[in-house]
């Protein structure tokens, strides 16, 4: 079943990560900075869990760039990472193969309900809108009773934002999601939402003021957001 339209990303493949360095030059910083701290504010969030992360998806994976973060910070034991861009998921084997990861075509994976968390970043503004159901149920169906989905999303609302991807060539025509319309469009495919989370306020020329930026999280002034869920768990 075709649940993304990122085929179109195999032309990007080769040169995504320049086109992506281009629009971020506007913050200062490198898309390696954002990755990272997505992921390390993601463990924070976890660390009063009780849930175990060690199996892994990253769903529309792109390149694989996210594979060793999610390793070294979250301790993901496997990961599977998913797209719909061939081209891509060559690079991301080619780069980030191991005995402990994988990578498939959406359609070449069948969910199975055994993922601890489903971690995706800056994928669902590039599905259309009749399209983004399909992509919820499927990675619902793809995380265990009581696993986790760790949603990240350009935030609309951020000026820098819509300015970043305004000069990304794989963004211009991306339609984007607020925070409200995700926990929305999350809950009607199953989840309970457990946080959102706003990040990212100051570009690097006020990095000094970062150290706020955790305690003004639940406002929407980030240029990234993440709604964090979970699939209930069913008691008989």
């Amino acid at each position: 079943m075709k649940i993304d339209s990122r085929e179109s990303f195999d032309e990007y493949a080769d040169e995504y990560d320049r086109a992506l360095s281009r629009g971020l030059a506007l913050s200062g910083e490198k898309k390696d900075y954002f990755a990272r701290k997505r992921i390390e504010w993601l463990r924070d969030r976890l660390q009063n869990s009780m849930t175990s992360v060690d199996h892994v998806m990253d769903y529309g994976c792109g390149t694989g760039s996210s594979v060793p973060l999610l390793i070294d910070i979250l301790k993901a034991g496997t990961i599977v990472g998913t797209d719909t861009s061939r081209k891509s998921l060559d690079i991301a084997a080619r780069e980030h193969s191991s005995d402990s990861t994988r990578f498939f075509l959406f359609n070449e994976y069948q969910p199975d309900g055994k993922f601890d968390l489903v971690y995706c970043n800056g994928v669902f503004h590039h599905i259309p809108l009749s399209l983004r159901g399909a992509a919820v149920n499927y990675i619902y169906r793809s995380i265990r009773a009581g696993g986790l989905f760790a949603f990240w999303e350009n935030n609309p609302w951020n000026l820098g934002t819509r300015l970043v991807m305004s000069r990304v060539p794989f963004d211009r025509d991306a339609i984007t999601i607020t925070a409200p319309r995700a926990r929305a469009l999350l809950k009607s495919g199953g989840f309970e939402i457990l946080r959102t989370d706003f990040l990212f306020i100051f570009p690097n020329v006020l990095r000094w003021l970062r150290w706020i930026e955790p305690s003004c999280a639940g406002l929407p002034l980030g240029a990234q957001y993440q709604v964090l869920c979970r699939k209930p768990v069913a008691f008989e």
